[in-house]
Parts: C-alpha cells; sequence; structure tokens
C-alpha cells in the first residue's frame, strides 16, 4: 500500500534502470580499481618496487582517470550519457585484465594507464545521467545509492582477493576483471537517455555554439575553480588514506601498519565498506532534507578527527575493527554530493562536460596522494604519513561554502 511517505513509489521504471546502471558500472568499477590496493604488496615483492613507486604506478592510474573523465564527460554531452556509459564500463574491465599480462613495471604502467580512462569516464557518465533522470527533490537520494556501489564493489574486491591472492597469485585477480564487459549488454537494451538531453539535442539552443571554455567564462567561470578546488582536496585525502589503507592494515606493525596480513586485512575491510555504503545513502538523504553545505561540513570534519587517530592505532586490532564502519561512513559518504551538486551548478547543454572536468582536475592533483604517502611512509611509517590526509578533508570542507546551496534545484 502506498503512502505519502513511500517516496520510492513516485520513481518511474526507466529511472529506476538509470540508477541501477550507473550503480552497477560503479560497483564494478571500484572492484575493478580496488584489485590493484589489494595486490599492492605483491606487485611491490615480485617487481622489487618501494613503497614511493607502487604508490606513484597507483598515480598513473589516477592521472589518466582524470583525462578519461575530461573526455567521456565530454562524450557524454555528445554521443548520450547512456552510451557514454558503456563504452566506459567496456574500457576499464577489458584493461583491467590485460593487467594480467604484465611482464614489466613498464607493461604495468601501460595497462593501468588504460584502466584509467573507462575508470574515470564511468562517474562523468553514469553521474549525470542519474542527475537528469531523477526528480530534483530525490536527487540526493539516488546520488547517493549511485554512489553507494563503490563500497559494494570495495567488499566484492576484498572478498575476491582474499580468496584469489594466496591461492592463484594476482595475475589471476586482474583476470577477474574483465566481468563487467558482459553488464554493458543489459546497459544497451534497457537504458534510455535523460529526456532533459534529448530535448536540447533536438531544439533550436543546440545551434549555440559551446565549447570546453565555455565553463571558464561568466557566469560559470567562479563555480569552475572553487568546484575544482573542492575535488582536488577531498579527492586527494580520499586517494591518499584508502588507496594505501589494505597495505596498512596488512603490513607489520615495524614498517608502521597494523600487522594484520592479506586475509585478515580483507576482513577487516569489510566492515569498513559496510559503514561506507550506509555513509552514501545517508548523505544523500540528509542532503536532500537539510542542504548539500552543511551536510558536506558535517562529514568532512569527522573524517579529519577519526584519520590521524585510526592511523596510531595500529596496535589495537579491536579498536581497528570498531573504528573501521566510522571511517568507511564519514571517509566515503560526502561523495555523494559530487553527483547532485556538480549537476545543479552548470545547464545541459555543458552539464556533462563541466562535471566531469570539474571532478577530474580534483582527480588529476589527487594522484599525488598515493606516491606523497607512499613516499612519508618509507620515512615516518604508513600509520603516521595517513595523518596527511585530515589537512585536506578540512581544506574541502571550508571551501564548500564558497558555492551556493543547490538542494532542490531544477534543472533545465
Amino acid at each position: 500500500m502506498k503512502t505519502k511517505n513511500s517516496w520510492y513509489s513516485t520513481i518511474q521504471p526507466k529511472q529506476w534502470k538509470a540508477l541501477f546502471a550507473a550503480q552497477l558500472g560503479w560497483m564494478l568499477d571500484a572492484m575493478d580499481v580496488m584489485f590493484y590496493a589489494f595486490a599492492l604488496t605483491s606487485i611491490q615483492q615480485e617487481f622489487f618496487l618501494s613503497s614511493a613507486e607502487a604508490g606513484a604506478l597507483a598515480s598513473v592510474t589516477l592521472i589518466a582517470s582524470a583525462i578519461g573523465g575530461i573526455i567521456f564527460g565530454a562524450l557524454a554531452d555528445k554521443i548520450g550519457r547512456a552510451k557514454a556509459l558503456m563504452f566506459s564500463i567496456l574500457s576499464y574491465s577489458i584493461f583491467t585484465a590485460l593487467t594480467a599480462s604484465a611482464q614489466s613495471v613498464i607493461a604495468l604502467v601501460v595497462w593501468r594507464t588504460l584502466v584509467g580512462f573507462g575508470m574515470g569516464g564511468e562517474w562523468s557518465a553514469g553521474s549525470v545521467l542519474v542527475s537528469e533522470t531523477w526528480p530534483a527533490e530525490h536527487r540526493g537520494k539516488a546520488i547517493g545509492f549511485m554512489q553507494s556501489g563503490w563500497a559494494i564493489g570495495y567488499i566484492l574486491s576484498a572478498l575476491i582477493a582474499a580468496f584469489i591472492l594466496p591461492n592463484f597469485g594476482w595475475r589471476i585477480l586482474f583476470v577477474v576483471g574483465i566481468v563487467p564487459a558482459f553488464f554493458t549488454l543489459w546497459i544497451r537494451r534497457n537504458v534510455q537517455e535523460p529526456e532533459i538531453w534529448i530535448s536540447y539535442k533536438t531544439s533550436k539552443i543546440r545551434k549555440q555554439r559551446v565549447s570546453l571554455i565555455t565553463i571558464f567564462q561568466k557566469p560559470l567561470l567562479s563555480k569552475t575553480l572553487i568546484a575544482s578546488f573542492i575535488t582536488t582536496c577531498v579527492l586527494f585525502a580520499y586517494w591518499g588514506l584508502f588507496t594505501w589503507m589494505p597495505s596498512f592494515l596488512s603490513i607489520p606493525i615495524d614498517k608502521g601498519g597494523a600487522g594484520l596480513g592479506i586475509v585478515k586485512s580483507s576482513t577487516w575491510i569489510i566492515p569498513m565498506q559496510i559503514g561506507a555504503f550506509f555513509g552514501y545513502l545517508s548523505f544523500g538523504f540528509f542532503a536532500d532534507r537539510y542542504g548539500r553545505r552543511l551536510v558536506f561540513l558535517i562529514f568532512l570534519i569527522i573524517a579529519a578527527i577519526l584519520v590521524p587517530l585510526y592511523g596510531q592505532l595500529a596496535h589495537h586490532e579491536v579498536i581497528l575493527l570498531a573504528l573501521g564502519p566510522l571511517i568507511g561512513f564519514f571517509g566515503h559518504g560526502y561523495f555523494s554530493v559530487f553527483g547532485a551538486m556538480l549537476s545543479e551548478l552548470f545547464p545541459t547543454e555543458i552539464r556533462g562536460t563541466a562535471q566531469g572536468l570539474t571532478y577530474n582536475i580534483g582527480r588529476a592533483f589527487s594522484a599525488l596522494a598515493p606516491f606523497t604517502v607512499g613516499s612519508l611512509a618509507d620515512v615516518y611509517g604508513l600509520g603516521s604519513a595517513l595523518a596527511l590526509t585530515a589537512f585536506f578533508f578540512l581544506m574541502g570542507a571550508a571551501v564548500m561554502f564558497l558555492l551556493p546551496e543547490t538542494k532542490g534545484k531544477q534543472l533545465s
């Protein structure tokens, strides 16, 4: 029986399908990209890499993902959100599987670079697809559901890694990364382009010249610069923290880690990602009710408090396990703001390009994070190095209030 409070009863089947496509694509994206984080120790040993070099390899993927996100964002404006989403998933899944063939560091760099292109493109296309398909009053919730796919993918990655790495090695782990490619067949048959994008493509407005330079001109320039700075701060904090989290939990205590080993550390990751799952969802509901900026501020401040504390408790397994869901909840949940708020800042004709560029400028600069944390870890230990990310959480929180509140904004 439907009631006034059942918001979900107002959502149409095509809107659910668009959300499912973006959420599952993001989930499988997370699974593929986090395979590298779980295989990091094994790859370091096989190729004799220092922590800084292993972090630099992760940075290569992030730089490529930034480029891919910008390209696929522009592609989504030209050929459609659903089509761009489909091509991005094909890209990252195929090249993740090919990573298994690497016999040298150069080959690893090549394959991880190509993985990055598709990885960045998935979010750019998927977030715009959901934002334009769902009604304004529920957009935050929808993006929260989409983002929650990352936590599910992270958990899947942890479970698969815990089974495959000890028994078959890291190469077989990457072979599993081909699985998402088969999901694109479902997208092609079931997901429609947003009506707002179709209307734009068939209207007279389309004849007006729109290019990348548009978002660097008034009145969009300030929004572009501020949004890019926020994503830079927050993504630096995120990738600096969570690229190294599996290694922090697995490496010995005398090297600044928690000393849990590969299998146990994968188990410890699961409650953390369950917390992340609920963080993504909760943020969406809170942001639709109380506004994007306030909820974002609260999440980031708490994350900045928890991260240094977590990094210094390597000797206390039970406390790490207990804090894990909180780190996941507050260290991930704020991401739900980007899909909603960035789409609400820019017009339809440039939305995919703008959303892809502002998010992925941040991702490009955040590529320095794994390398920076890895370099500090070589000197001070990994637990202490992770504390650096708290500063960037706080910077992102402070700058958010330079942007307008966009809760409930209708897209036009």
